[in-house]
């Protein structure tokens, strides 16, 4: 049995993939129609249920799947810079992260599961209707209950004390570092995400002006390999620039 409220991943077996949560009760399911919720909450994870005459398996969703299936209504920071971030600023489960920009909440998805069951993101959003995309994504992810939503500017409106990291997406993160700094626990960790260059140079003097250690600056590109059974060589396209990430430390 798979519980009410619990996001699923039905995987066909043509290599479709559709998310749902379940309820016992009709699911409009995007780009699949229709869907018995009940028939899904009486399968388990690893069965599979039957949907207008195709087999689909029942998986547990990857944070790559939930991003996959995202609203968006802003650019979002995409897999090969947000993954890494967690393990930059040293969260797990039961640390507790400020997050700045909401946007379509796909790095909030990233930083929930990290933190997750136990600890708490609080996100602070100037624009309502972004925090209405980001919190129906949030919502459909099965992770709200590790998340605080505050339409308000991390810049003056900062209400946490002794949090274990910061994570900035915001057009002038510099103008937040010094209630960035109050907030974090002595060891605590920020990450500034910027997409220009002089932006970064910004970023980073302010962190070495207030005092932040251990101060990295980096950019993440990615190139996949094209694997065949006659031989392996690099793919012609590759993801380059998408932004720059700035590390700074409370000590």
């Amino acid at each position: 049995m798979i519980e009410e409220g619990t996001s699923v991943l039905l995987a066909g077996e043509s290599g479709e993939r559709h998310l749902l949560r379940t309820r016992r009760d009709m699911i409009d399911v995007r780009g699949l129609g229709v869907v018995d919720g009940g028939a899904v909450c009486d399968g388990s994870f690893g069965g599979t249920v039957t949907i207008a005459g195709r087999q689909f398996k029942l998986v547990k969703p990857s944070i790559r799947d939930l991003l996959s299936s995202i609203d968006r209504k802003a650019q979002i920071i995409l897999a090969k810079d947000s993954f890494p971030i967690p393990m930059f600023l040293d969260i797990g489960c039961g640390s507790r992260v400020i997050e700045a920009g909401a946007g379509s909440g796909a790095m909030t998805l990233v930083l929930l599961r990290a933190v997750a069951p136990d600890g708490i993101v609080y996100t602070y959003e100037r624009r309502e209707d972004l925090a209405s995309v980001a919190r129906k994504n949030v919502l459909r992810s099965g992770l709200a209950e590790c998340w605080r939503l505050s339409i308000a500017d991390v810049c003056s409106d900062i209400r946490e004390t002794e949090v274990d990291a910061a994570m900035l997406d915001i057009p002038e993160p510099w103008d937040a570092l010094e209630g960035v700094l109050r907030a974090l626990r002595t060891g605590g960790h920020v990450c500034c995400y910027i997409p220009n260059m002089n932006q970064l140079e910004t970023t980073a003097n302010a962190l070495g002006e207030l005092g932040f250690v251990d101060i990295l600056c980096l950019e993440i590109l990615q190139r996949e390999m094209n694997v065949h059974r006659k031989g392996v060589r690099p793919s012609s396209e590759m993801m380059g620039h998408t932004g720059y990430l700035a590390f700074g430390r409370k000590l």
